[in-house]
């Protein structure tokens, strides 16, 4: 019986930046369908190829030389998380979250969409905590969004 490929969490490099924006796109387009499309694809590619990966931190979930997810960080900033369509629920973005939380061990803030719920319940299940709500002022799309803070004070509160 041939092993299972594992999911190994490691640094993106510049030439991930083709594979990375892809993945953006297409997560982008099914989970967020009702998303208004600000950019083309090809100023998406751009950006994330000279900004993205070139000021953030940015950690891939690849198995078998295939990356299925990707997060970027900007200091305390969860700033990007998105998964390959058809890899959800199969503890890719928990393995990038916990990546997040150990490059950023004190706290970490990140914007979401209201209208994601889905992201929303995964952050709440993972400590992080509803602090503010928008308009769509703050966002280039328009689109209401959620500020959620995780911090390490939340995890021994109580005991």
């Amino acid at each position: 019986m041939p092993a299972t490929p594992t999911i190994a969490i490691e640094p993106a490099s510049p030439r991930d930046a083709g594979e990375i924006a892809t993945l953006y796109l297409a997560s982008r387009a099914a989970a967020l369908p009702y998303l208004r499309r600000c950019h083309s694809d090809e100023a998406v590619r751009s950006w994330i190829a000279t900004v993205m990966l070139a000021t953030g931190e940015t950690w891939v979930a690849r198995e078998a030389g295939r990356i299925l997810g990707f997060a970027t960080l900007n200091g305390e900033e969860l700033d990007q998380l998105y998964l390959l369509p058809g890899y959800f629920r199969r503890g890719i973005g928990t393995l990038l979250l916990a990546k997040a939380k150990e490059r950023s061990p004190e706290q970490l803030s990140l914007f979401t969409f209201q209208r994601n719920t889905a992201a929303r319940a995964f952050y709440e299940r993972h400590g992080f905590r509803l602090v503010d709500l928008n308009d769509g002022r703050r966002n280039v799309e328009g689109e209401p969004d959620a500020l959620y803070v995780w911090r390490q004070t939340f995890s021994t509160e109580g005991l």
